[in-house]
């Protein structure tokens, strides 16, 4: 039997009140009442269709991502929670976490996901700048931001993350920082802070706003890093700060290679199976057709030509050391099957190796891409 990695469980809720001009994640804007309770019955009986897929495994952690799930009322996440744990044993230490617009933070609401069991939410601010907010489309203000976060502060959760961006449209390098800086003051313990790209299929990608230019965006990133850093906040993932003991536990299983099943519309999944394959499956994107009960999209497994790029794709965003044996452990693959690109890699500077690990070095970190591709060439 292969060692297998921690499963985690991702869940999809797909509305929201507005589709901003940056995103790309499978969203919809719904024109009446959104079916609730009924999409949390097909989310579910999507669950109990991958069970299978998962070896009798428990769960280490939960997000529930969108879209906007806390468009959902604390009843329905009730329902949905409750009806997950009635289908796979959730680990009763498990990281469970909501995503949250600002604008739909209430007492309440929030009160009543934690009696639920959500331990932790990740609030997608982007920016405290009314200017900036305006530029990306959001649909609150910078009071809003605030608020949710004094919330979440005084709500007793485990953690809760906030959501910036940087290199936003007319953004200027003290608005940037200044973003941080407010965050930094509100006693944030985790902090994703990540640079807006233009994604394909999106209205700036139709639309191209004015960006920051790329002698800017350095320097944005350079001393936001420092900022950060004299602030005490530990970056364990390129776009993740966060102060001690508060790491992500979902995330950090997808940058370590390990499983998730992924449940809802658009959702993907990865699960090792007990002969050691690696299954991937991607569910339907669009709700009307996922709520017709047509869940699975996709089921593909990953070949073994591929699975050094997926492994390191993953393991290189982490600035932790990268355990040897986990790569043949996960993979199946020995570690001669991936000497020549690694040796590229050491000769360039990108990657230090030990007898136990390999570790990507600081200037490794600011040339990814061009590490994947060595893991690519034939």
């Amino acid at each position: 039997m292969p060692n297998l990695p921690k499963l985690s469980l991702y869940i999809h809720i797909p509305w929201c009140m507005k589709k901003c001009p940056y995103c790309d994640f499978n969203s919809f804007v719904s024109k009446t009442q959104i079916p609730e309770q009924n999409y949390i019955r097909h989310v579910l009986n999507d669950l109990s269709n991958d069970i299978s897929l998962a070896s009798e495994r428990k769960i280490d952690s939960i997000f529930i991502g969108g879209g906007t799930p806390s468009l959902f009322s604390e009843k329905s996440i009730q329902l949905l929670l409750n009806g997950v744990r009635a289908r796979i044993h959730v680990s009763p230490f498990a990281e469970i976490t909501i995503e949250a617009n600002p604008g739909t933070v209430e007492i309440n609401r929030f009160s009543g996901y934690q009696a639920s069991g959500v331990n932790r939410i990740s609030i997608g601010i982007q920016s405290f700048n009314q200017k900036s907010l305006r530029h990306i489309g959001r649909t609150y203000d910078a009071s809003d931001a605030i608020r949710a976060i004094m919330l979440a502060n005084t709500l007793g959760l485990n953690s809760f993350n906030l959501d910036l961006m940087h290199g936003l449209p007319h953004q200027t390098k003290k608005e940037a920082l200044r973003d941080l800086q407010v965050a930094i003051t509100l006693n944030v313990p985790h902090i994703s802070w990540y640079q807006l790209t233009i994604e394909p299929n999106t209205l700036f990608s139709r639309c191209r706003p004015l960006l920051p230019n790329e002698d800017d965006l350095w320097d944005i990133f350079q001393k936001g890093h420092q900022l950060l850093h004299a602030s005490g906040y530990e970056q364990y993932e390129i776009s993740s700060y966060a102060r001690q003991g508060h790491y992500c536990t979902h995330n950090l299983n997808y940058w370590r290679f390990g499983d998730y099943l992924g449940i809802g519309c658009g959702a993907h999944g990865k699960i090792t199976q007990l002969n050691g394959s690696i299954i991937r499956t991607e569910k339907t994107k669009h709700p009307r057709k996922f709520m017709s009960g047509c869940y699975l999209h996709k089921l593909s497994e990953v070949c073994d030509y591929d699975k050094p790029f997926e492994f390191f794709m993953n393991r290189f965003r982490l600035l932790e050391p990268i355990p040897k044996n986990e790569y043949r452990s996960y993979t199946g693959l020995l570690e001669h099957s991936i000497r020549v690109p690694l040796d590229i890699l050491i000769t360039k500077g990108y990657l230090m190796e030990t007898n136990n690990f390999w570790q990507t070095t600081q200037k490794g970190r600011l040339f990814l891409n061009s590490m994947l591709e060595v893991f690519l060439s034939k």
